[in-house]
């Protein structure tokens, strides 16, 4: 049995040992470049600080703070019990999802991966639940998608509902296609279930169900604000020290968020000067081409696999090579895939739970495709008139 075992795990830590080469090998690549191109280095992380400071500093940082309050009031709690009928069903996760959903798609990446792994930390999801959410939530928030892509890039707001229908369109199907995998709950999940003291929480919409109190009833609202009244007693910290906790936290999120994004900043400029990305930009061109679209729009795709504003810049610059639906399309694209500085942001903060990049990697493929196809679908619809 044991070496049954000891061969089946072989690729895996096979696969875990290149990840890791490569990664040391990129790494000192990078070093190496930043030595030998100090000036556009330096350039590009101050623009990158740029970035942090007059944009996401300002987005993220109260809702951070706003998020790890409601934590603590218990909040969670109540739109748990009264949210419980509807994920389940949809999307196969606890009602504390459909919290992690409102302000997952209304302030953006990465605060659905920062309250999905509070959740976790808190065994009020397991691990299955927990990649699933995070993948679904994982999305622009709507003031950067309508004001910084549809108006600022494209200089048209017509196309803001198309573009929104197709983003947030598609994490909803995402979720929902999501929900057919992994059945099998893995025994660890279930250990840790059965561990937790809040597990009682994960079955609350089961129980309100099951004692004949029916949706949107005085019995459910009843048993919702009984279950947040408990988490507040449980959580037992005054308002001050609440407060304070919540500005500790966020503060020292915000800086692990900002030095990705310079540091993603200044590794994609280094890559644009070492010609790296030329190879890139001419492979995505002939697929491009090969599909029927625009071989313009490699730009875009290239630069937004690492940066989704660059990404959606190029997208909208793109006018005189592609017809208005296709950049559409490839707008929504990089947005859906986030970037992989957003998907370091998300890693960073799933850290301390056990949660898996490749799963979040293939959903955000998933729906960065799901979303260019509604794009397309959509345009009749939504789209500006011709």
């Amino acid at each position: 049995m044991a070496s049954k075992k000891t061969a089946a795990d072989m690729p895996v830590r096979w696969m875990r040992k290149t990840a890791l080469l490569s990664t040391g090998l990129l790494a000192l690549w990078i070093g190496g470049m930043a030595l030998a191109l100090p000036q556009q280095t330096l350039q590009a992380s101050l623009r990158g600080l740029s970035v942090w400071w007059e944009v996401l500093f300002p987005a993220l940082f109260p809702f951070f703070v706003l998020s790890e309050l409601l934590l603590g009031f218990g909040v969670v709690h109540l739109t748990g019990s009264l949210l419980d009928p509807l994920m389940r069903p949809l999307f196969r996760i606890p009602g504390v999802g459909g919290f992690v959903v409102a302000m997952g798609f209304a302030s953006g990446y990465p605060v659905g991966a920062r309250l999905t792994s509070r959740l976790m930390e808190q065994r009020l999801l397991n691990r299955e639940e927990g990649e699933r959410l995070v993948a679904m939530t994982t999305s622009s928030d709507p003031i950067f998608l309508i004001g910084a892509v549809c108006i600022g890039f494209f200089g048209r707001a017509d196309v803001a509902p198309v573009m929104a229908a197709a983003h947030y369109g598609g994490a909803m199907l995402l979720g929902f296609a999501l929900r057919r995998g992994g059945r099998q709950r893995r025994e660890d999940d279930a250990e840790t279930e059965a561990g937790a003291p809040e597990s009682a929480m994960r079955s609350t919409g089961r129980q309100a169900a099951g004692s004949g109190m029916g949706p949107g009833g005085r019995g459910r609202l009843r048993h919702a604000v009984a279950a947040m009244h408990r988490a507040r007693l449980a959580d037992g910290r005054p308002f001050g020290v609440m407060l304070q906790d919540a500005l500790k936290s966020s503060l020292q999120l915000m800086i692990v968020v900002g030095g990705l994004v310079v540091f993603f900043s200044a590794a994609l400029e280094l890559l644009l000067h070492s010609g790296v990305l030329s190879s890139l930009r001419f492979g995505f061109g002939r697929l491009l081409g090969a599909a029927g679209l625009v071989p313009g729009l490699s730009e875009a795709i290239v630069q937004g696999a690492f940066e989704v504003t660059l990404g959606a810049r190029a997208a909208a610059e793109a006018a005189r090579s592609a017809p208005l639906v296709d950049q559409v399309a490839a707008a929504a694209f990089v947005l859906s895939w986030a970037g992989l500085s957003v998907h370091a942001q998300v890693a960073g903060l799933m850290s301390r739970t056990r949660w898996r990049y490749l799963p979040f990697l293939r959903a955000r493929l998933l729906h960065a495709v799901i979303a260019a196809a509604l794009v397309y679908l959509l345009w009749p619809l939504l789209g500006p008139p011709a």
